[in-house]
């Protein structure tokens, strides 16, 4: 059995975030578990599918962002042991650790639509939440000329909840450019009672909506997808009507990944099965050897890169701590960041914590509106800083 005194389970945004940030304050042995080849910037997604982006920009080498020195185990984990202080992987194999940091990232459910797998990627239906299918969006988007365009999203946490809007916005306002909206009846399904749960940002995401001529479904939730027929089932309380669409942008429901869902380490509350931890220190609320951060964390924040950003440093300084035998100093206290693109060329900076009130960090500019400078942030600026800064322990 592999033994490291540190291991972190995942090697997305956060868990290499992590072992960078351990490797620049000196500490030796740190163990990446993930068996990826390659890293992907997940929110150039939508702009790929907006045709804003090209698809190539978003992936590079795992090899190149895994911070030197940091002992990369090419596997799976498959189950976690923290009585034992052991993760199990897909070869059979153990890894014994002395503190652990979960970081697996969050399952996406396709199966939990009844017929969504299926009909992915053919006849009008994709989703950017998967890399393959983000150029077939923009395939969809631009041959539409006339009839129903339907954007979805998904009833509990999912990472980068603004996306299902962000994708309507874009293709609308292409439609718009090219003369051809009016001949197309563009519907956005929403789990949820508002735009946004910030009302600041919601009343300017109901203008968004207005000026496109969205039809907003509230909560309500798509439950099937019949590609025959070129309909989806919609669920609104006790009842269930149908939509038809041509283009169909698809969002599934999200949840932590089935082995952390059966482990130790799950909040026994709660049927997601993420990770059980304290929402402001990010350790464990019954194991003080174990953190998590990022989309499998059970603080209730927004599931973004801007939200592993802060929750990062956190995670180090009080995993430095417990290591010392001292209480954890450093909080967490829930920053999220949604860059909303609401036109191809203007984007809507959501920031915001625990207290669901605008937290904008940019000085001297308002950000609670539609800017042009937002979208050269959005498109050159957030890539510029995740791949040379965040990734390298220094953002």
């Amino acid at each position: 059995m592999a033994g490291h005194r540190i291991v972190i389970v995942g090697g997305g945004s956060a868990g290499i975030s992590v072992a960078a940030r351990l490797r620049r304050v000196g500490e030796s042995d740190v163990a990446v578990i993930d068996p990826v080849v390659t890293h992907y910037y997940q929110p150039l997604w939508t702009l790929v599918g907006g045709g804003r982006a090209p698809i190539e920009e978003s992936a590079r080498p795992q090899a190149s962002v895994m911070p030197k020195g940091v002992t990369w185990i090419q596997k799976a984990a498959v189950s976690v042991d923290p009585d034992a202080r052991t993760v199990e992987l897909d070869d059979g194999s153990s890894v014994e650790y002395s503190y652990l940091v979960m970081c697996p990232g969050i399952q996406l459910d396709w199966a939990k639509v009844t017929g969504l797998s299926d009909a992915l990627g053919r006849d009008g239906v994709s989703s950017n939440y998967r890399y393959e299918l983000a150029p077939a969006t923009w395939s969809f988007v631009r041959e539409l000329r006339k009839g129903t365009a339907v954007f979805t999203m998904p009833g509990g946490p999912i990472k980068c909840a603004g996306a299902p809007q962000k994708i309507a916005y874009l293709a609308a306002d292409y439609w718009r450019k090219e003369g051809v909206l009016r001949d197309i009846d563009v519907h956005l399904v929403l789990p949820t009672p508002g735009m946004f749960g910030v009302k600041e940002f919601a009343q300017v995401l109901e203008g968004v909506a207005r000026r496109y001529r969205i039809n907003v479904h509230f909560q309500s939730e798509m439950t099937s997808v019949n590609p025959v027929a070129k309909e989806i089932a919609v669920a609104s309380g006790d009842s269930t009507t149908t939509l038809p669409y041509d283009v169909l942008h698809a969002v599934p429901p999200q949840s932590a990944p089935d082995w952390v869902k059966k482990s130790a380490l799950a909040d026994p509350n709660s049927p997601a099965g993420y990770v059980e931890i304290d929402k402001h220190t990010m350790q464990h609320t019954r194991y003080s050897n174990v953190f998590a951060l990022g989309d499998a964390g059970s603080s209730p924040n927004s599931k973004t890169g801007a939200a592993i950003r802060k929750q990062a440093p956190v995670v180090v300084e009080n995993l430095r701590d417990v290591m010392a035998g001292r209480a954890p100093g450093a909080r967490y206290e829930g920053y999220a960041s949604c860059p909303l693109t609401t036109s191809r060329n203007h984007m809507l900076l959501a920031e915001f914590d625990y207290s669901m009130t605008p937290k904008p960090s940019i000085p001297y500019i308002d950000t609670i509106k539609e800017r042009r400078d937002m979208w050269y942030l959005k498109r050159y600026g957030l890539p510029a800083m995740y791949w040379n800064a965040m990734l390298r322990g220094l953002a």
